[in-house]
């Protein structure tokens, strides 16, 4: 069989999109196979917004690869003539030794970062829609705000086309193998080959990766819209930040402004919440109920008071996690002509369009300079 294809993306959401876009951009020849259409709401890569933010809680780690996201998304917009990041303002909220806030403070010292610590008094004076108790402290990052993700998937396809790339959709992938130099992957629509593949799966990784027993874990996520008891212009981008607010029960609400107008509503989730959350890409439930609805009302009551209206839209998303809930962007052990990106563990979809980048060196160079040790496989001892 002889190879039309450098490379061959499997799966196109967020990452797989970006890898796309970055591989064509640097003249390979780039196959992606996506099994629905692109974008589509049965992975990770819908909602219509995603926060982002510099001062990253998760770990300092993050952060140069967060400068360098942000430089990308601008660059894509203006490419792609798409809007796709808003900047909005962000408030990390929790009792001082939270990690929410202390671990977002770490960050933002470590690599300068401007930034301001708020009281209580503080918050309610400058964002009086958040009731905090007097003991809640919050980080404020003026440079975090919000990423559209079916938006930014398109503007990243529609590069990868404009640049040669062979985007398929509607095809779902059978089996790959490799050899010491190539990949093949079979889907029922006929067999390609290509010298590397790079695997974006998402929640259907572990399905596709199967021999290697990574300890994925995907997690069902619910993500609700509310109108606001006194309407939307207090929500607005402008008045209202992004805001992940770590409770003293654990939990880690979380919201976004309410980018698209008085119909839209203000997004509002638990990252890591809900009930009876693990699941597979096959068996989650897609529809919400009236019970978790409930639960998230339980968590606006106190925190948001105005925000406790009629619930608008309720919709699900998949994360795919690893124990440590970091990425893993590395070789397969023993397929060294296949990169695996994936999972993200539900904070990955800011970093596309460098994770993008970095698929491209690893293609292109056999590594890149950006640093990626801390997404290693082999911390996972497989």
């Amino acid at each position: 069989m002889s190879r039309a294809f450098d490379v061959i993306v499997l799966g196109l959401g967020g990452m797989g999109s970006a890898a796309a876009a970055h591989l064509a951009a640097r003249g390979q020849r780039v196959l992606g196979l996506e099994q629905f259409t692109a974008p589509h709401d049965q992975g990770s890569s819908h909602g219509r917004s995603r926060v982002i933010r510099q001062a990253y809680f998760e770990d300092p780690a993050y952060v140069p690869l967060l400068l360098r996201a942000y430089e990308l998304w601008r660059e894509l917009e203006r490419d792609s003539g798409r809007e796709l990041l808003t900047i909005t303002g962000g408030l990390m909220l929790g009792a001082p030794d939270s990690a929410v806030v202390s671990g977002s403070h770490r960050s933002a010292k470590q690599h300068g970062l401007a930034h301001e610590l708020l009281d209580a008094c503080e918050i309610k004076r400058r964002f009086p829609q958040f009731h905090p108790d007097a003991d809640t402290v919050a980080l404020y990052e003026k440079n975090a705000g919000v990423v559209r993700p079916e938006e930014s998937v398109r503007a990243h396809l529609d590069l990868a086309t404009r640049r040669g790339a062979t985007l398929r959709m509607e095809e779902r992938v059978e089996s790959w193998s490799a050899s010491a130099d190539s990949a093949r992957v079979k889907t029922a629509r006929g067999e390609y080959e290509a010298g590397q593949l790079v695997i974006s799966a998402g929640p259907w990784a572990g399905e596709i990766l199967r021999e290697l027993n990574l300890p994925f874990q995907v997690e069902r996520q619910v993500q609700l819209w509310f109108e606001p008891n006194g309407g939307v212009e207090n929500f607005l981008p402008g008045k209202f930040p992004v805001w992940i607010w770590e409770t003293t029960d654990g939990a880690h609400p979380y919201g976004l402004p309410a980018l698209d107008g008085p119909g839209g509503g203000v997004k509002f989730a638990i990252h890591h919440g809900g009930k009876d959350r693990f699941c597979t890409a096959a068996t989650v439930e897609r529809n919400v109920s009236d019970e978790e609805i409930a639960l998230a009302r339980a968590q606006i009551a106190s925190r948001l008071p105005a925000l406790d209206g009629p619930c608008l839209r309720a919709v699900t998303c998949l994360y795919t996690t690893l124990p440590d809930e970091h990425f893993l962007i590395d070789r397969h052990p023993s397929h060294p002509p296949v990169l695996i990106v994936s999972p993200c563990s539900g904070h990955g979809f800011k970093f596309c369009p460098v994770v993008g980048e970095i698929v491209a060196d690893f293609v292109e160079h056999g590594k890149t300079r950006r640093p990626v040790s801390l997404f290693r496989l082999d911390r996972l001892k497989v």
